[in-house]
């Protein structure tokens, strides 16, 4: 896989049964996702159309291949954090560690900054002495982003007969100012020239 050979846009929902494939691999045999049972495809769908209303799901494709996807989620319902969200990020087994995470969230990232999105947080299962299901990977790809260790919560996630830590490591995007300035919501506004501009070979 050569990076020139990846191609982005957003996820349709029709995109679900491929994304799927991807995740499965996380929930059955890592402790990465906390979810016991892989979702159906239309809870996956649902997943999707419910992201795309406020956030951006971004797909990475090679050779018309989904490889990898990328989204953004609502940190806390209230109102007061419309400019924080959580971001999370999956790759296919094959795609891993070849710089396919980097480009997913540079247009991750660039979209949310273009929304107004100010805090960007990542919820990450910390790695633990001789377990089989989860590694140091994510958090120090985060660290490398420019994200930083904020909150540390231990055994707060039972999975595989063990006890995990998770942390929470958050970035700035943009300004703190005061006021801040209104949050564009991913479905009011077309966000695709800016992705094809910047994203694509």
């Amino acid at each position: 896989m050569e990076n020139d050979q990846i191609t982005l846009r957003f996820a349709r929902v029709e995109d679900a049964k491929e994304l799927l494939e991807i995740y499965k691999p996380y929930v059955e045999k890592t402790a990465i996702t906390f979810e016991y049972e892989v979702p159906s495809e239309s809870d996956f769908k649902t997943r999707i159309q419910k992201t795309l209303c406020k956030y951006p799901y971004i797909v990475a494709l090679n050779e018309g291949k989904i490889i990898g996807y990328a989204y953004a989620s609502s940190f806390k319902n209230r109102q007061a954090y419309d400019w924080s969200v959580e971001t999370s990020i999956y790759l296919s087994e094959d795609a891993r560690g070849k710089g396919l995470g980097t480009i997913l969230y540079n247009a991750l990232e660039l979209i949310l900054k273009k929304q107004g999105i100010i805090n960007i947080n990542a919820c990450i299962t910390a790695p633990k002495p001789k377990s089989n299901y989860v590694t140091d990977a994510s958090i120090k790809f985060h660290e490398k982003r420019g994200y930083k260790l904020v909150a540390h919560f231990h055994n707060s996630g039972f999975k595989f007969d063990e006890w995990y830590d998770m942390v929470w490591m958050e970035k700035f995007i943009n300004d703190h100012t005061v006021p801040p300035k209104s949050v564009k919501w991913f479905s009011e506004f077309d966000f695709s020239k800016l992705l094809k501009n910047n994203f694509t070979s």
